[in-house]
């Protein structure tokens, strides 16, 4: 559905965008991440044939946005972050307008606004001037207008920014119940919000690329798993166990008397057959007659795998140089 290779976009000697690659497969919600000036918006703007790229390509269901953008926007839905309402319009008004820009005509535009402020859920604002609706059904009457023309393809950026728990709910569940019939790109920077409703996440930084798939995915990928525990043991009995279940593994150790509490990172491998190696250090344990306090293994939210996969040199060394005191490496 979505095809980008080589993408690049450049404003003077700012490069926004630097050789951009990712696919969005028919029927996918995917998640478009990345922290403030990442080139999220830029890159949208591509997509939706608003800007051109100073290279690459990029395919809509098979059409090139540059060569053949009139069916690239025929097919594609957009619903930008700020939405331009036209304050003196009633909202049916305004989307009958929009309608007839989208070469809706008769019977087919009058039935298409119908349907498309029940399923946004602006119906009871029909009559409501734009001006006078709450930023949350701006949201959803842009969120209308994006779905005018039964689009395959939805491109929703920032949907959910600058609204109010409640309403960031009822624009997620909006979202969800969309995902049967359109393929959607969800940009955000709320990060809940993408973890919620879509499928994959795609994570651009410094307009590159830096990371794509399922959460657990990604968090296989950073090796950001951790096996976290408390045993009866001492610090060298618990170390020397590691090494012989996971050779080369780091973590750290605490002693409390008598006991032993500890995190190791687990490598992607073993991370991903994680329940044999928090069965076979329980039962190990278990076996030298060793109480177990706790157990689990903890993954990593996706605000803690972008924090891991957006960070700096020079955050990364800030972070390395904080190190808890009284924390023995395993």
């Amino acid at each position: 559905m979505i095809e980008v290779r080589g993408l690049t976009k450049d404003y003077g000697s700012f490069r926004a965008v630097d050789d951009l690659s990712f696919q969005v497969r028919e029927g996918e919600v995917v998640g478009f991440l990345g922290p403030n000036g990442a080139g999220k918006t830029t890159t949208i703007r591509v997509l939706t044939c608003y800007q051109p790229a100073s290279s690459g390509t990029v395919l809509i269901n098979g059409w090139d946005v540059v060569q053949d953008s009139l069916s690239v926007r025929s097919t594609l839905g957009y619903l930008p972050e700020q939405i331009p309402l036209y304050g003196d319009l009633r909202v049916q008004e305004y989307l009958h307008y929009r309608a007839g820009l989208k070469g809706l005509r008769g019977k087919e535009r009058r039935s298409q606004v119908e349907e498309v402020m029940e399923a946004a859920g602006v119906t009871e604002m029909r009559r409501k001037l734009c001006s006078q609706v709450s930023r949350g059904y701006r949201q959803r009457v842009g969120l209308a207008d994006a779905l005018l023309g039964s689009p395959r393809l939805l491109i929703l950026d920032e949907p959910t920014s600058g609204l109010d728990p409640n309403q960031r709910r009822k624009v997620r569940d909006l979202v969800r119940s969309l995902k049967e019939r359109h393929t959607i790109l969800f940009s955000s920077h709320i990060l809940s919000d993408v973890e919620d409703v879509c499928d994959r996440i795609l994570l651009i930084h410094h307009g590159k690329l830096r990371a794509s798939g399922t959460l657990e995915e990604l968090t296989h990928e950073l090796g950001q798993e951790e096996l976290r525990f408390r045993v009866q043991a001492s610090t060298t009995e618990v170390r020397a166990l590691m090494q012989e279940l996971l050779p080369g593994a780091k973590g750290t150790l605490r002693e409390e008397e008598g006991w032993t509490r500890a995190s190791y990172l687990l490598p992607p491998e073993a991370a991903r057959e994680d329940e044999d190696v928090s069965v076979s250090l329980g039962n190990r344990f278990l076996a030298e007659g060793r109480a177990l306090s706790e157990l689990y293994l903890h993954r990593p939210s996706l605000e803690e795998t972008f924090f891991a996969l957006t960070q700096d040199r020079e955050e990364i060394e800030e972070a390395g140089s904080t190190k808890e005191s009284g924390e023995v490496l395993g």
